[in-house]
This record gives structure tokens, sequence and C-alpha cells, in this order.
């Protein structure tokens, strides 16, 4: 029978943790009382309560102690010259993880010596050492973990429960002050080597190797990204117990034959799996399966026997003692949960599976099933809806994964001692990782691979009750329990596929012109010969990839950022590799530099766009009007562009006005006369810093807003009142949802399609 005593000891202290970390002020009176009820319960003989409480005190007293070194007054004037060790390989450099170590209090720079990697560890020249997880924005020079770099910019505190306490925005590039140390710099070195060799590998194989092998995700391209996520495969990238029972499996196996003691088989397996977990680097996941490892290895040690559920939850509950912040994290979250889900239920559903398929095909799919049950709740939280052919997607990716495992990591350590061989195994393991990559984009690409589920804390709270229900129907053989989760599979179900179907037949497929609901921001697309453009990209790149995946589109031929606001340009991971030519406003950053970088690495070709630019987008001709030369970045040097007919095709003309003001929309007009466009994308979300005159000029049939939940009043009153006056049909993101505009049966007529409050019309 399955132990599970340590379970609720661990429910208490997640649950806790997570709760104490948004508000750092009470885990003082939290662990206090924690501590005192606890007591009182082990003299009322209640011991499983007073471990519960116990393992939640801890916690707290973690937080109590920690949380005042993640805000140091230091940092209280939002400006930093300080020191960032990296806690991920740099290869680009434009957003990356680190730990801020020293501050200077004034405007000195730091001495490097304080926070290094071998420094004195004591604060000199006016420096604070300080110990505080940072997300820099900004440009680094290539640097592996363990690289000190010195920084100077602005910082923005994150909320009290993100495991990030600042965000920190770079005025400059940042400067590698002092190398790795020694224990750290070899796994760069060998990573840096593998993902190189994988590299010159074609196609998207190569590209997947490393993730495969050592969970290094740094080559694997958006596209391929989504792949991985819409056939359920995104698992087999990230190293978590499989891996490590692969490794601490071949050095026991190895040391066993060898005839080995067993005190040195678990010794070396011990010191394997720490080097193991260095070059994979320490992610939520890996730290969680190393933490097992090793209390399975103490188990084995002392001839205790190895209990799978209580070991997760022990585990569990020493590294949410050790580091609160990991309550809140997704990918702690479904590592455990997987883990859990695997020791659960894959042996029931293997011998249920087996009295109608060979053993070996139930086990098989018993893996992946399990895993999926226990973190599907969860994962509609990041993507409200249920993959339809991941188990299929998994059973053919299941032969190819372990060689591509176990053969990439055999290459990764063969490069750094004999290079030739580890050539040679990087190949062989290129073919199953390339037959995975294979497997991802086919499911990925299959119609109707998910269902649409209820979004939200309400979506997990009944797909759990649905995933509960289903189980106790199958295991238990209750026909309530059947009736009951059928009943609302069916409800849910239908009801959320007739919408989406319904939504499909009504979409039309001629559509022009596009806006994408991203928020509060832009993303608007243009379709012409079947050739497409896309005018900015939302500040998230989330959005902007749900909206293209919604209208079919996998490969852009022009991507226009305006300017380089968040709101415009933070949904471009989302394209990255997918456009051929990129125009850009100029450039007013170090960041804004470090995005077109990663546009031109990824393929594009990048041109800073001003006035008289002009192109082809199958029979549409555009042309930029703004900027002129060397007008200063920023929202009044947004790329503002026209689309027109080039042949005599049924098109619609267009004018696209960015974050435009006022007086730029004048200088505009002052230039030459300007075009009459049957659709307009306001300028600046729909501000009122406004020119009524253009407006009045372009005398457009129908107004693109892209608005989202905002504190600024976007859309203004004036600016209605003004769209009003010239007769222009206002199409909203923020109301309307997914925009497409089509042109009518007669010349000249607009025909707009709305997701929501669909009230648009022929225009």
């Amino acid at each position: 029978m399955t132990d599970l005593r340590l379970v609720w000891p661990t429910l208490v202290c997640w649950a806790s943790a997570a709760v104490v970390i948004g508000i750092p002020d009470v885990a003082v009176w939290f662990c206090l009382a924690g501590f005192a009820l606890a007591a009182v319960l082990v003299v009322l003989r209640l011991p499983t309560a007073a471990v519960c409480l116990v393992a939640a005190a801890l916690a707290c007293v973690v937080i109590a102690v920690v949380a005042p070194s993640r805000s140091p007054p230091v940092l209280e004037s939002g400006r930093i010259v300080g020191s960032v060790v990296a806690n991920q390989s740099l290869p680009t450099g434009e957003q990356w993880r680190g730990t801020l170590v020293a501050v200077s209090s004034g405007a000195e720079p730091v001495d490097t010596d304080v926070a290094g990697t071998g420094g004195t560890g004591g604060a000199a020249g006016g420096a604070v050492s300080v110990s505080v997880p940072v997300l820099v924005f900004g440009e680094a020079p290539p640097a592996g973990i363990g690289s000190e770099l010195r920084i100077e910019g602005s910082v923005v505190a994150a909320d009290p429960g993100d495991d990030i306490a600042y965000l920190v925005f770079l005025d400059e590039p940042a400067v590698l002050a002092a190398s790795p140390p020694l224990w750290l710099d070899w796994a760069n070195t060998v990573r840096g080597q593998f993902r190189a060799a994988a590299s010159t590998l074609p196609g998207d194989g190569g590209a997947l190797l490393p993730g495969l092998a050592i969970g290094d995700t740094a080559g694997v391209s958006p596209a391929l990204s989504d792949a991985m996520k819409a056939s359920s495969l995104t698992h087999l990238t990230a190293v978590s117990g499989a891996n490590c029972a692969i490794v601490i499996g071949l050095v026991l196996m190895v040391g066993g034959r060898l005839g080995a003691p067993r005190a040195w088989r678990i010794g070396v397996a011990r010191a394997v799996l720490v080097a193991f977990i260095v070059l994979v680097t320490p992610e939520p996941s890996v730290v969680r399966a190393g933490v097992m490892a090793v209390l399975v290895l103490l188990a084995l040690l002392a001839g205790r026997p190895v209990r799978g559920i209580p070991v997760l939850a022990l585990a569990s509950i020493v590294l949410l003692v050790l580091d609160p912040w990991l309550s809140r994290n997704f990918g702690f979250i479904l590592s455990v949960l997987a883990t859990g889900g695997l020791l659960l239920l894959a042996g029931p559903l293997t011998r249920l599976l087996a009295r109608w398929l060979p053993l070996w095909v139930s086990a098989v799919l018993a893996v992946p099933i399990a895993a999926q049950i226990a973190c599907q709740p969860v994962i509609v939280l990041l993507q409200p809806s249920i993959p339809i052919f991941g188990v299929v997607a998994n059973l053919l990716a299941a032969a190819a994964a372990p060689i591509a495992t176990v053969v990439g990591l055999l290459a990764c350590i063969a490069l750094a001692l004999a290079p030739p061989v580890g050539t040679l195994l990087v190949h062989v393991a290129w073919v199953p990782s390339a037959w995975i990559a294979a497997v991802a984009h086919f499911f990925a690409a299959v119609p109707g691979g998910a269902v649409p589920w209820l979004p939200g804390a309400p979506g997990a709270v009944l797909l759990a009750l649905c995933t509960a229900l289903a189980l106790i129907a199958v295991f238990r053989r209750r026909r309530w329990a059947t009736v009951s989760a059928l009943a609302v599979l069916v409800a849910l179900g239908s009801a959320s596929t007739a919408v989406h179907v319904t939504q499909a037949l009504q979409r039309p497929a001629d559509w022009i012109y596009a806006g994408c609901d991203v928020g509060q921001g832009d993303a608007f697309l243009v379709r012409s010969a079947g050739e497409i453009a896309l005018i900015d990209t939302g500040p998230e790149p989330g959005p902007l990839a749900d909206c293209l995946g919604t209208l079919g589109i996998s490969h852009l031929d022009l991507l226009v950022l305006t300017h380089f606001d968040l709101d415009h340009v933070g949904g471009a991971p989302a394209v990255l590799g997918m456009a051929d030519r990129v125009l850009v406003g100029p450039s007013g950053s170090p960041e804004d530099d470090a995005l077109v970088a990663a546009l031109r690495d990824r393929g594009a070709a990048v041109d800073v766009a001003s006035r008289g630019l002009e192109g082809v987008l199958g029979e549409l001709r555009w042309r930029v009007l703004w900027p002129v030369r060397d007008t200063e970045p920023g929202n009044g040097a947004s790329v503002t562009m026209t689309f027109a007919p080039a042949t005599t095709c049924a098109c619609l003309s267009s004018l696209f006005l960015g974050d435009l003001g006022e007086e730029a929309q004048e200088s505009i007009l002052a230039l030459a006369p300007l075009p009459r466009a049957q659709i307009v994308k306001v300028a600046h979300h729909g501000s009122a810093d406004q020119s009524p005159e253009l407006y009045e000029r372009v005398d457009a049939t129908v107004a693109l807003i892209g608005v989202g939940d905002n504190d600024y009043g976007h859309p203004t009153a004036s600016l209605l009142d003004l769209l009003a006056r010239e007769s222009m049909a206002v199409e909203r993101s923020d109301i309307h949802g997914l925009v497409l505009v089509s042109a009518g049966d007669a010349p000249g007529e607009v025909r707009v399609w709305t997701e929501r409050a669909a009230d648009g019309g022929d225009g």
C-alpha cells in the first residue's frame, strides 16, 4: 500500500510558503505560531499534524530571514552600479538571470573583488555586498554560468512572490569582470562544445539535440518550441528524474561489473550526480530529481527499502524549506506533479492497458498518460487547452528519446576527451533527435490537435475535479463517478467546441488585414497573394503566438517594428526565425540593439526604415512615410507606412501610424499630400494626442485600435469623437478581440469580422 504520511506535511508546507512569500512581513508571526501549535499537538499526541506545522514553520523561518536580504536599502534609489553573477549562459545576452552580489553605494564603480568568484567577500570602495536574484534586460558579452559582469542601470522591484526580486534595465552593455570559477567553467566549456557541434547538423535535429541530452534549449527556434508544446513533447527537453536515473544507473552498473563495494559505488554515483547537475545547470526540476536521487542513494547505503512517494515528499519539503520561492515556480510544480503521477498511476495504468495491449506497449503508453493526468490541471493555467494527440506523439517518440539522451550525453563528454569520437556520437544522436522534431511538427500541424478548455483557476479546478472523477470511475468502478465525469466533460467540451467551431466557420478566409488581441499593445497583420506582413508584436509572446496560430501563420515575409517600446516589441520572441525581412525604427538603447541582433542572428535581413523606403507585399505596394532621417528614437519616430494596390486587385489601402503624436502627424502632412486609405490603424492606442486634419485627409472607412486594460484612458473620448465625426467604424481589440478586414463584393466596400461582440458588417 502506498505510504502517504509525508504527503500532508508537504502540502501544508507548500501552501504556507506560497502564501507567505507574497506577504513576507508576516513570516515571523507565522513561524512562531506554527512552532507553538506544533508543541501543543505533540502533547495531544497528534504527530502528523505537528509535523505539518513544523514543516510550514521552517519554511516561514527561511522567508523571514531571506526576504529582507532580497530588498536591501541600497536599491531603494532605483539606480545601481554593481556586479552580477550570471545564472545562465549568455550566448546573446539580451535578457538573462543572475545574482546581484555587489552594489556601489554611490556613483563609484564596484570593486570586482567584492563580489566575485574568488574575492575577499568584504565591501570596499563604497560597495555593499548583497545577494539578490535579478532578471537583467540589456546586452552582455558571451559568458558562461558563474561569470561576473559589471552593470549600470535602473532597477524595478518585482512582486514579492516572484523568484526574481528585481528587474534590472541596463544603460550600457554589461562588461565581463571575472571568469567563472573552475568548478563551473569546465561545464560551460563542455556545454559550449556540444552546442557548437550540434549546430552544424541539419534541420531541427541539431537544434533539439542539446535539449534532449543536457536540457540546453538555447538553439531551439520558437516554431520548434511551439511544436513541442502542442504535441506534449516539451518534457523531453527538461532534464529531470529520468536523466538522473540513467546517469546513476550507468555508474552503479559499471561499478557492479567491476566488483566495487556498494559504498564505493554509491559514493562515486553521488559525485557523478553532482557533476551532472552542474553540467545541465540546476533548474528546479533538476534539483528536485537530484535531491530525490541522493535520498535514494542514502537509503540504499543504509540497506533500507526505497519508497517513491515518501522520497518525493521528503525531497519537496527539503527544497521548499531551503527555497520557499519554489512554491510558485511552475517548473518545480510540474516536476513534482509529473513524478507523483508516475509513481501513483503508471503501474495501475500499465496493468489496465495490458488487458488489451502487449505489456511493453502498455508500459510505454502509461508513462506519458500518467504524467499528463497529473500535470494537466496546472498546464491549463498556462495554455487553456487539452492536447488530443499527445499520447500518440509520446508513443512515437518513446523509443527515440532515451537513445538521443544517452548517446547525446556520451557525445557531450567525448567531445571534451576525444573529439573525433564525440563528433561521431553527435551524428548518431542526431538521427533520433531529428525523428522527435519531425514527430513534434507533424502533430502540431494536425487540425484539432487540442480541445479548448476553460481558462484560469476555474478551468484548473474543474479539470482536477473531472480527473479525480475519471480515476475513481476507472480504478474503483464507481458508476456515479463515471456518469458525473462524462456529464461534465460532455457539457463543457460541447459548449467550448461549439463556440470555437462556430467562430472558425464564420471567420472569413479572404481577410486582408487582421488586428490581434494582444492586450495594451499593437500587433496587426497584412496579407496579400499569400504573403504576410506583421506590424508590431504586442507586449508579450504568448498572445501573439496564439493569434498567429489561430490564423495559421508560421512564416512572415515582412516584420515591421514601428518603435522599441515594450507594448510594440515585447512579443518579438514569438516570431524570431519566422521573418525574411524586418523594418525597424531608430534604436535608442542597448536593449533595442540586442533585439535587432537577435533578429539578424535568426536569418532576417534588417533595415532601419526611413521616409521613401518602398517594397511590395503580394499585390500591395508599401511605402514608408515616416520617420525622416535623424529623428530621435521614441513614439515620434514610429515607422509610419501605407499599403496600396499595386495591381487591379480587389485590395484595400491602409495607413499604419504607430504611436505618432500630433506634432509628428502634422510633419507628415507638411511633407507631401497624404493619400486616402480605406483602413487606418489609429496612433498610440487612441490617445488624445492626434491631428484632426490627418484623419480628415485619410478619410478611412474603418479605424483599428490596438488597446487593452490600461490606466491611460485609451482610447480617449476626444479621439473617439474625432473618428465619429469622420464617420469611421471603430474596431477595438479590447472589445472585439481578433478583428479581420476583407474586401466586400462591391468596389471599395469593406467587410469586418470580429471575434467578440460581432457587430461589424459591411462598410
